[in-house]
C-alpha cells in the first residue's frame, strides 16, 4: 500500500530556542572559515569549536572589526581545534550503529521506530517485497522466518531506496520553485562522507539513508543542495538563501550533524 508522507512542516523555530545566530566567514591563515556569531550580554569574546563548527560569542555592542581581530589572534588555536573536530567526526562515521537484521528488529523510518516483521505476504501484497503498516509501526517483509540477515538487509534497503526516490523527488519539486532554481537530475547516493551534493550542471544527489530521519531534517538537506545551485559555497549569501525558505535551518542542521551517517549498518 502507498505511504502518505506528512508534508506539512513547521516553519518557525522550535519553542524556547534562542534567536537565530548569524553565519559569517573569515580567512585565517589562507583558509576560509565559516563561523556562527552569537551576540549576548557579556564582557568578553568566547570561542567554541564543536560538531557544528566554530561558534563565536561576543558582546552585543562590540564592533565586527574587533571580533575579526580577535579571530586572527586565535587563528592557530581555532584551526587546530577544527582539525581535531574533523578527525573525531571521521572516527564516529567509521563506527556505525549496527542493525540486527532479523524478525522483530527496529529501524528508524522518517524519524519513527519501525519494527521488521517477516511474513509471507499475499501475491498482491508481495509485489513490492515490503508493505508498511504505518498505524502499527511495522514493516512487513516478504521473507520466511529463517531468512538470513543479508537477505533481510538487502530487501529492506531496496525498499528504503524506492521510498527515497519518490519522497526526494517530491521535496525537490516543492522547494526548487521557492528558491528560484532548476535542477537537471536527481539521483541517490551511498557516499560515506556526505548526505548530499550539487553540481554546477544542476545535478542533485541525496543519500537514501536520509529516510531514517524526520521530514524536517530531509527538507534541510534538500534545500541545502538546491541552494548550492545559486551559491556554490558556504558563504553568508548561501545561508541567506537557505534561510529564505527554512528560517529554522540551524536547528535541523545541528540535529543532522549529531547523527551518524552509517546508522543503518
Amino acid at each position: 500500500m502507498p505511504w502518505n508522507w506528512p508534508f506539512a512542516r513547521r516553519t518557525g523555530a522550535p519553542a524556547g530556542t534562542a534567536p537565530e545566530p548569524v553565519v559569517h566567514q573569515i580567512v585565517l591563515a589562507e583558509q576560509a572559515i565559516s563561523y556562527v556569531l552569537q551576540r549576548a550580554q557579556r564582557r568578553s569574546i568566547g570561542f567554541i569549536v564543536g560538531p557544528d563548527g566554530l561558534q563565536v560569542k561576543a558582546p552585543c555592542t562590540l564592533p565586527r572589526q574587533q571580533i575579526d581581530q580577535a579571530l586572527h589572534r586565535k587563528a592557530a588555536w581555532i584551526l587546530r581545534k577544527l582539525h581535531e573536530q574533523q578527525q573525531r567526526t571521521r572516527q564516529q562515521q567509521q563506527q556505525p550503529t549496527r542493525i540486527a537484521w532479523q524478525d522483530g528488529a527496529s529501524i528508524p523510518f522518517l524519524g519513527q521506530p519501525c519494527i521488521l516483521t517477516l511474513r509471507m505476504l499475499s501475491r498482491a501484497g508481495a509485489r513490492g517485497s515490503c508493505v508498511l503498516d504505518a498505524a502499527g509501526g511495522r514493516l512487513n517483509v516478504a521473507l520466511p522466518l529463517d531468512a538470513s540477515a543479508s537477505q533481510i538487509q538487502k530487501k529492506v534497503q531496496a525498499w528504503l531506496q524506492q521510498q527515497a526516490r519518490s519522497l526526494f523527488a517530491q521535496r525537490c519539486q516543492h522547494y526548487a520553485p521557492l528558491l528560484g532554481v532548476q535542477y537537471s537530475r536527481l539521483a541517490l547516493t551511498s557516499a560515506r562522507t556526505r548526505w548530499g551534493s550539487a553540481s554546477a550542471n544542476g545535478a542533485i544527489r541525496l543519500h537514501w539513508r536520509l529516510m531514517h530521519f524526520e521530514l524536517n531534517v530531509i527538507d534541510y538537506v534538500v534545500v541545502h543542495e538546491l541552494a548550492h545551485l545559486k551559491e556554490m559555497n558556504h558563504s553568508p549569501r548561501f545561508w541567506a538563501v537557505v534561510g529564505l525558505v527554512l528560517p529554522d535551518y540551524a536547528h535541523w542542521r545541528k540535529k543532522l550533524k549529531q547523527s551518524l551517517l552509517n546508522a543503518s549498518g
